[in-house]
């Protein structure tokens, strides 16, 4: 009872202290900088982002801002595949990490690697909370708490505006494709 008492709170702070904005489209443009592929560490200043992310990204991404609950189209998605950075196509989190919170943003108890996010303490709005970041673009995700379901105990609460998803079945055809036109 305790557990949901505390998410309840969260949700509705999350509604009165955050921008009320929805789910960027899942078809934006992607960045110039976006690759699934490329692992080297990302630097633009915050002007160069403005002009390369919408404005629902840049203000969650560069801005540290939250997308408003129940918005995000993979709060409850049960597809297959891999979740990555919108902002440069790191790979974050795998669907089989990710599970139903109750929180209204899409929740994972678990990154893909120890690399893929970067954590900080975050003690603004006057809470102390620990901040997830992007591990190759420091892009702002949301944040860590120690509420979740085992194996880790940990709920990753994440914007879906700063998510970019492919559906394992996606993933495998583009692979099994290259492997053909490439003559391995």
């Amino acid at each position: 009872m305790k557990d949901k008492l505390i998410i309840l709170t969260w949700c509705v702070m999350g509604v009165f202290l955050q921008n009320c904005f929805g789910q960027t489209s899942p078809t934006q443009q992607k960045s110039p900088l976006y690759s699934r592929t490329d692992t080297t560490k990302v630097t633009q200043t915050n002007t160069d982002w403005k002009k390369i992310l919408s404005p629902e990204v840049y203000q969650v991404a560069r801005l540290k801002g939250t997308e408003r609950p129940f918005t995000s189209e993979y709060e409850h998605s049960k597809e297959v595949g891999t979740f990555y950075c919108a902002v440069c196509g790191n790979a974050l989190f795998r669907s089989n990490a990710k599970y139903e919170s109750g929180c209204g943003w899409p929740s994972f108890f678990e990154p893909i690697s120890k690399t893929s996010i970067i954590e900080a303490n975050d003690n603004t709005l006057g809470m102390r909370r620990i901040e997830v970041m992007c591990g190759r673009c420091k892009s702002h995700l949301g944040h860590v708490f120690d509420d979740g379901p085992p194996p880790t105990g940990l709920r990753y609460c994440i914007n879906g505006v700063v998510l970019d998803f492919e559906k394992a079945k996606t993933a495998e055809k583009k692979f099994n494709k290259k492997k053909t036109t490439s003559g391995s």
